[in-house]
């Protein structure tokens, strides 16, 4: 039996938001650093794009691309709203903004992993 795409995709989202909150708690702990830059890690769909599906030769004259290793968390600048007179660029706002945006996307995450469970499930009871 082939594995379900879906429990991976949301493995990754799962990994990839928690690279975010890491950045995201660095930009907290740093808000009263002098010189600070506020930073985040780059789009999961960014991250996504540049992952290839695997893909599997089911005839010895198909051509397979070499194996993908998952999306990249790199970190990058962030936009800010405000930078302050000490040169640090973190605004508690924005930082507790995103950092509601990762609660919703891992709660989202766990719902349609719990509802795909109970789908398959339901279909093996069959």
């Amino acid at each position: 039996m082939s594995p379900i795409q879906l429990f991976n995709v949301v493995s990754q989202h799962n990994r990839w938001l928690s690279a975010r909150q890491a950045t995201i708690a660095g930009n907290v702990a740093n808000v009263n650093t002098i010189g600070y830059k506020a930073v985040d890690v780059e789009p999961f769909e960014m991250a996504m794009a540049e992952a290839r599906v695997a893909v599997k030769a089911t005839n010895s004259a198909h051509m397979v691309p070499a194996a993908a290793d998952g999306p990249a968390t790199r970190v990058q600048d962030s936009d800010t709203w405000d930078i302050t007179h000490s040169g640090n660029s973190v605004s508690m706002e924005q930082e507790l903004i995103k950092a509601g945006e990762v609660n919703r996307a891992f709660r989202l995450n766990t719902s349609v992993a719990k509802a795909f469970h109970r789908m398959m499930l339901a279909s093996a009871k069959v």
